[in-house]
């Protein structure tokens, strides 16, 4: 039986699959197997572009009777309830006896049902033997309104991509104090402020700046942005995004790079830097540990993969 107090289900394009995989790991301290996992650790599902769905588990009991009898005692009374029964892998209970299970819990909670409005959702669900009941919450996507953003570029990271950038850059701790060095048109500011997170922007190219602005001003959302270098900065933060730029081929190009990297390395302890390009040496050259990598696919038109790397300096965040 499990002791975790939360179920979490999954669900990642086969392109993202060692992205979801290093989110789950820092997020979670787990390693990531199939569509689901139980944690004690409470974590929004629409903070994650990966989580579609959390149970927090109420009971938990092999006896189906005893579950009922448990349900029964918390004497819920709600209006506007639903109840869901969550299938996962290895759960060979039929359709049928399904409904029926769904059917039994229902008549013991006190109020009507709403199954397309619902004000909360309950889950059963089954596992080893172990029938469990809880309370679901899903993704309800509102942040995919970030598609709609005024200003876009065609390199851009991707939202998935970005919102969980935030997320490995952070641990998911809100009190962490982040920077996106190469802001873009702000596609991990967006998903940084609406996780709630404290996050900030610089770019060097001033039209890059004003997509920024623009696009954190559409949804309403206050964060700093400047129109900098980013070895201008001498503020101090707990975590770096880089995004380098595509077009960084030349010994030229190269400088600038890793300047880009130096200059982080100077005001962040931790440095998650994307790259299509193998900057190892760059890593190592600045004194920074490897402590994490992915890559991430980008479908489309033009097909190419993008390197997430996860460094710290000298073991310095906590």
């Amino acid at each position: 039986m499990q002791s975790e107090q939360f179920l979490y289900l999954i669900k990642y394009n086969s392109n993202e699959t060692q992205l979801s995989r290093l989110e789950t790991k820092l997020l979670f301290n787990l390693e990531l197997e199939g569509n689901h996992f139980f944690s004690d650790i409470k974590f929004e599902p629409d903070h994650s572009a990966f989580i579609k769905k959390r149970v927090e588990i109420h009971f938990a009991t092999s006896d189906y009777q005893e579950l009922l009898s448990l349900i029964k005692s918390k004497k819920i009374r709600v209006e506007g309830f639903k109840l869901e029964y969550i299938k996962l892998k290895g759960d060979d209970i039929e359709y049928r006896p399904r409904l029926n299970k769904l059917r039994d819990i229902g008549y013991i909670i006190t109020g009507e049902p709403d199954y397309y409005h619902p004000s909360i959702t309950y889950a059963l669900f089954y596992q080893d033997g172990v029938y469990y009941f809880g309370e679901s919450v899903r993704d309800e996507a509102e942040w995919q309104k970030h598609n709609n953003k005024p200003c876009s570029f065609s390199n851009s990271l991707s939202m998935n991509t970005a919102k969980t950038l935030v997320n490995i850059a952070s641990f998911g701790d809100k009190s962490k104090r982040l920077i996106d060095t190469c802001c873009g048109v702000g596609t991990v500011m967006l998903e940084g402020c609406y996780g709630g997170y404290t996050i900030e922007g610089c770019d060097i190219n001033i039209k890059a700046y004003h997509h920024t602005l623009k696009n954190l001003a559409h949804y309403g959302y206050k964060a700093e942005v400047y129109h900098s270098d980013i070895k201008d900065l001498d503020q101090q933060y707990d975590a770096a995004i880089i995004d380098l730029p595509y077009n960084l081929y030349s010994a030229s190009t190269d400088e600038i790079m890793e300047n880009i990297i130096a200059s982080a390395s100077k005001i962040a302890k931790r440095l998650v830097i994307v790259s299509i390009a193998d900057i190892k040496e760059v890593i190592d050259k600045y004194g920074l540990k490897l402590v994490d990598f992915s890559t991430v696919d980008k479908v489309g038109k033009v097909k190419f993969t993008r390197n997430v790397w996860v460094c710290e300096l000298n073991n310095s965040f906590v």
